[in-house]
């Protein structure tokens, strides 16, 4: 029976040692190596590449979503599973597109751990419901931003409007605008009155959320 191999990469040696505990109950798999930073991972690669990779993303010199992306580069079929206490949807998306075929939280079950290489070994990818559920909040509160960018109306404002909804957003006043302008307060207001109008916007407050919305002013 041909074991699947595997080389651990860890920073710390008693997250190593209790991985390796857990792993060597099962008699399908063997550790061929571990690694506590991206230069020793490396040097272990020219011996032997391994079914899987269990990655930790805190290293000694890089991180192990630049490390994956790198040895994916060098090694297009290495099987990564990345294992973290990092539990964002950045971390997860970030290693997701460094190449990782999968990624779990290191609070995960021994049994769940050896599900998780054995899937993984395959090319097959692994993620656990509690990651899943967070890459499913991420995609959708990306997709109600990316459909509220769409249903902005796109308005053709004049170069004086602009101007105008900068410095209402900067806490002018109308007569503060017309003396900085050179016109006249009534000629603010008209100006206002115009922008509320193309921009469907009812307060100075929701003019100052639109400034602030794209990027017209710093905060």
């Amino acid at each position: 029976m041909i074991k699947i191999t595997v080389i651990i990469v860890d920073d710390h040696k008693i997250v190593r040692d209790g991985i390796k505990a857990l792993i060597s109950e099962d008699s399908t798999i063997e550790i061929i190596g571990e690694a506590s930073s991206g230069e020793e991972f490396w040097k272990l690669l020219q011996i032997a590449i391994p079914h899987v990779v269990l990655m930790d993303i805190n290293l000694t010199d890089t991180t192990g979503i630049e490390l994956t992306q790198k040895a994916i580069e060098s090694y297009p079929d290495l099987n990564i599973l990345i294992l973290s206490m990092h539990m964002s949807d950045e971390f997860i998306t970030n290693s997701i597109e460094a190449g990782a075929k999968g990624y779990l939280p290191k609070t995960t079950s021994q049994q769940e751990l050896l599900d998780a290489i054995k899937k993984v070994s395959t090319g097959s990818e692994y993620y656990n419901t509690e990651v899943s559920e967070v890459l499913l909040k991420s995609f959708i509160r990306k997709t109600k931003n990316a459909s509220k960018e769409k249903e902005e109306p796109q308005v053709q404002l004049t170069k004086r409007e602009l101007e105008i909804i900068v410095l209402f957003a900067e806490g002018l006043s109308n007569k503060e605008i017309a003396d900085k302008l050179f016109i006249s307060i009534r000629t603010v207001e008209s100006h206002k009155n115009n922008i509320m109008q193309k921009l469907d916007l009812k307060s100075t407050v929701e003019l100052v959320k639109y400034a602030i919305r794209h990027k017209m002013i710093d905060i």
